[in-house]
């Protein structure tokens, strides 16, 4: 008899209580692994954010992906985003291999995540710099480094989905 082990499922990776997270990657870290974080909001994925995503997990050992709610992403969106409601972004998210936990917030920024998560350190994109990270006090005060991740940003859900509002425009 041949025993094939259960496929790590995507829905497992899904941890809509950050408290239950938060537990897990305690444990971790007290075990001496590096847990990176990064967040956002990851309306319309795509290259770019796999790049960034996948730069940042070779950089420890897990990866925890927090994406910002509904609220949270049409205050820093604006109006009519996101496209893709939360639960269906994190999902995808948790397709992605090289993702090892989803979770989510309703902040304008990761500042309380950080706080309640206590990653060993903390990922964004290269348009980022420590000058201008908005979590740099919190990072500091808690004695995290920051890193700065994936290619140049020239990618953007805002830009593909400025690209299709001109073919709706040329087409009608």
């Amino acid at each position: 008899m041949v025993v094939v082990p259960r496929q790590h499922r995507s829905k497992d990776k899904l941890f809509p209580d950050r408290r239950s997270l938060a537990a897990i990657l305690v444990g971790l870290v007290a075990q001496g692994k590096t847990v990176i974080l990064t967040n956002g909001v990851f309306d319309l994925l795509h290259v770019g954010h796999t790049r960034c995503l996948e730069d940042a997990r070779s950089r420890g050992d897990f990866l925890v992906v927090a994406v910002n709610s509904d609220d949270s992403a049409e205050r820093l969106k604006g109006k009519g985003r996101p496209l893709v409601p939360l639960a269906e972004r994190m999902e995808m998210l948790a397709g992605l291999g090289f993702v090892d936990y989803v979770t989510s917030f309703d902040e304008d920024s990761a500042d309380q995540l950080i706080e309640q998560l206590r990653p060993s350190v903390y990922a964004k994109g290269t348009e980022y710099t420590l000058k201008t990270l908005p979590e740099r006090e919190t990072l500091k005060r808690l004695d995290l480094k920051a890193i700065f991740v994936g290619d140049k940003k020239s990618h953007s859900s805002t830009k593909l989905l400025q690209q299709v509002q001109k073919l709706k425009l040329k087409k009608a």
